[in-house]
This record gives C-alpha cells, sequence and structure tokens, in this order.
C-alpha cells in the first residue's frame, strides 16, 4: 500500500488554492499551486485561502485526512491587518461572533480568541498589487477561528468596521508557518 504525503506551503498572494482550471481563459491569467512544487499525484488542498490571501495551506493526498482537518473544528490563526485602529469594542464583537453573509443567507459566526497585535508581525512585504495606504492607521490583529467559511476573516472584520487589507494564516492545528518564505513547499509528517 502506498503511504500518504503531506506538504506545507507559504501560499502566495495571488495563487488560487487549486491546481488547475477547466477554463482555457482563466488558466492563461491565473497563477495555480501546480506552479510551486512538483507535486506527487492526487494532491489535494486541506481547505483553502482565497486569492488574496497569503500563509500556510496545507496539502495532502489523504482524502480522509483532508475531510477530518475540514470538519473537526481545528483551530486557524490568521494575522490580518486592517484598515484603521482596531477598538476594544470591535474587538470584543469578533470574539462573541459577528453577522455575515454566506451562500445568500445571514450567518452568525462562532465565538473565537482576537487580540490585537502591539508589534507589526515579520512578515515578508507585501504583494505590490495590495493598496494599503501609507497615509491611513491601520492596526494588526490575531484572530483564532475553528470555522472556515468562504472568506470568512474578511467578511468578520469588514462586519465591524475594519476591513482586512492584508491576511495571512500562521497557523492549522499545531502546525505552524514559522520561517517559510513565500512559495516555499516543504513536506511533513502528520501523524493521522
Amino acid at each position: 500500500m502506498k503511504s500518504n504525503r503531506h506538504f506545507k506551503i507559504y501560499k502566495p498572494f495571488g495563487v488560487l488554492s487549486q491546481f488547475a482550471s477547466n477554463d482555457a481563459k482563466e488558466a492563461r491569467k491565473k497563477q495555480f499551486l501546480g506552479e510551486l512544487y512538483d507535486f506527487p499525484e492526487g494532491i489535494m488542498p486541506i481547505g483553502r485561502l482565497d486569492e488574496k490571501s497569503e500563509g500556510l495551506l496545507l496539502l495532502t493526498t489523504d482524502g480522509k485526512l483532508s475531510d477530518h482537518i475540514n470538519q473537526s473544528g481545528i483551530e486557524k490563526e490568521y494575522c490580518a491587518q486592517l484598515d484603521g485602529d482596531i477598538t476594544i469594542e470591535a474587538i470584543a464583537l469578533l470574539e462573541k461572533g459577528v453577522e455575515i453573509g454566506f451562500a445568500g443567507k445571514k450567518y452568525t459566526t462562532k465565538p473565537c480568541q482576537v487580540f490585537k497585535l502591539v508589534k507589526t508581525p515579520n512578515f515578508p512585504e507585501a504583494d505590490k498589487k495590495l493598496r494599503i495606504g501609507r497615509h491611513r492607521p491601520n492596526s494588526w490583529i490575531s484572530l483564532t477561528i475553528t470555522e472556515g467559511k468562504f472568506r470568512q476573516v474578511r467578511k468578520m472584520t469588514a462586519a465591524v468596521g475594519f476591513p482586512t487589507l492584508r491576511l495571512v494564516r500562521i497557523r492549522i492545528g499545531n502546525i505552524h508557518l514559522e520561517q517559510l518564505h513565500v512559495g516555499e513547499v516543504q513536506e511533513i509528517n502528520i501523524l493521522n
């Protein structure tokens, strides 16, 4: 029996969390995970990061493991750079859960852990396509959730009046981004 393989990558800004597109026009215009590394057959992302988000993405050839991580409430930690200097009140709202739109319906997010970062995280320079205002105040938060709806973190911070400018996932469960460089791929062992 062939053993499964697992990888962690620093997904760059602008790369889709998929390996190809059925749309030939899209395939010419977009970047895909398969361009970063020669992955084994049957590889799949565990969850996703939207095109404008970056950071830790896990990949596996084990479909059961992928389902387990996606459905088991494992913590996912993000650092989000916000438009504006976030308030204590906004952090309290995020922690309790906020109402966002999901699949055409209203959805209240589960309680989560949020705190304002005192220091700017030491990430690689932001992609030039991100319009991070140099003259407006902004702030960074750490946000840890146990669910993962479509663009959830971005919708949550917008719901409390502080839209996300840059979003970097730094942890899934006990697997950390650590010192990976943008676009770097590392094979890892995951004990199931």
